[in-house]
């Protein structure tokens, strides 16, 4: 049996699987894809809000070409930071089910059965999608992630929202050639806290007529070649090819529920949970990173939930040195 098992090999995951490393605990990080497979995830040619000091784990530093780094750059230092400390990550396996026993947690995942004393759901959210819940969601046409601006080269490309994900994609997008870029945004306008250095830019696209914007908009059918909205009270339908909708994402509820954890349905999802400790309400079983933030997403970040590995570990440590007084 080991002390700790981390579900989660992002940067939070891995944070809490050096914060037990330096308490001595054994432990082992599990994670159903690969090493930060959010981060991996994201636009190539995405930069961090955050600044790469705001970044930093393990007390390793994060220096960046820019202030502000790239994807590329924060996938090559978590990967760096992983080797230094020679993490014990189990890279593409799944956690089937996790069930309490009298002295600890029995983890069952796609390759083995592990027992434990303690178990850490730093999971993240970025696996499931917030859906628009209207016909044609389910064609190929669809994307509710966005890579790379190639595949919309020459075509007639919808946006749904205009939060940071959206204004990027549409930018690069119409940058790199496709035939038309249209936005459907629900607000009255691009809202304030798109990124500041972004947003003067999408607003003076929109003001030009480079990039057509539908404000007040709420898209509601999609067709293989058109889709419709709906806008100041009335229907239109207009040709397109793909349909981009960075609509959010959420944890996996489902999940959460069948371990055990208590959601407030009441609340925006809240789970229960401890914030002085981290420890939710089944005894020995934690919460780090944005998977506490329920559906507000936008609550927890990397730099604002560092800090939940040294807030667990600390709890870890004292009521395991109570039990050996005791």
């Amino acid at each position: 049996m080991i002390d700790l098992l981390i579900i989660g090999a992002g940067p939070i995951g891995l944070a809490c699987g050096i914060a037990a490393q330096k308490e001595g605990l054994s432990y082992r990080i599990v994670e159903k894809g690969l090493l930060t497979n959010s981060l991996y995830h994201y636009p190539l040619n995405m930069t961090f809000f955050s600044s790469s000091e705001k970044l930093e784990i393990g007390g390793v530093p994060f220096v960046s070409h820019n202030a502000k780094p790239t994807r590329s750059e924060a996938i090559e230092y978590y990967r760096r930071v992983t080797m230094k400390f020679d993490l014990n990550v189990g890279l593409y396996e799944t956690i089937k089910g996790i069930e309490k026993t009298d002295t600890g947690f029995e983890l069952t995942s796609s390759k083995e059965v592990c027992h434990c004393k303690k178990v850490i759901l730093a999971s993240g959210f970025y696996d499931h999608v917030n859906k628009l819940n209207i016909p044609g969601e389910d064609l190929a046409k669809v994307k509710h992630y966005y890579l790379d601006p190639h595949p919309y080269f020459k075509q007639k490309l919808a946006i749904v929202g205009a939060m940071n994900s959206a204004v990027d994609a549409a930018l690069e997008c119409w940058r790199k050639g496709a035939e038309s870029v249209t936005m459907l945004i629900r607000e009255p306008e691009i809202p304030e806290r798109v990124k500041y250095w972004v947003r003067p830019d999408i607003v003076n696209r929109i003001q030009e007529g480079s990039i057509k914007a539908h404000f007040n908009a709420e898209l509601i059918e999609i067709k293989e070649s058109s889709l419709k909205f709906k806008s100041a009270d009335r229907v239109e339908e207009i040709e397109n090819d793909f349909v981009l909708a960075p609509t959010g994402y959420k944890p996996d509820f489902d999940f959460m529920k069948n371990i055990g954890i208590q959601l407030d349905e009441n609340n925006s999802m809240i789970p229960s949970y401890n914030p002085d400790s981290m420890e939710s309400n089944v005894p020995g079983l934690y919460l780090a990173g944005v998977v506490c933030g329920d559906l507000e997403t936008r609550k927890w970040f990397i730099e604002n939930s560092r800090v939940h590995a040294d807030i667990i570990m600390v709890d870890i440590a004292k009521k395991m040195k109570a039990r050996l007084i005791s």
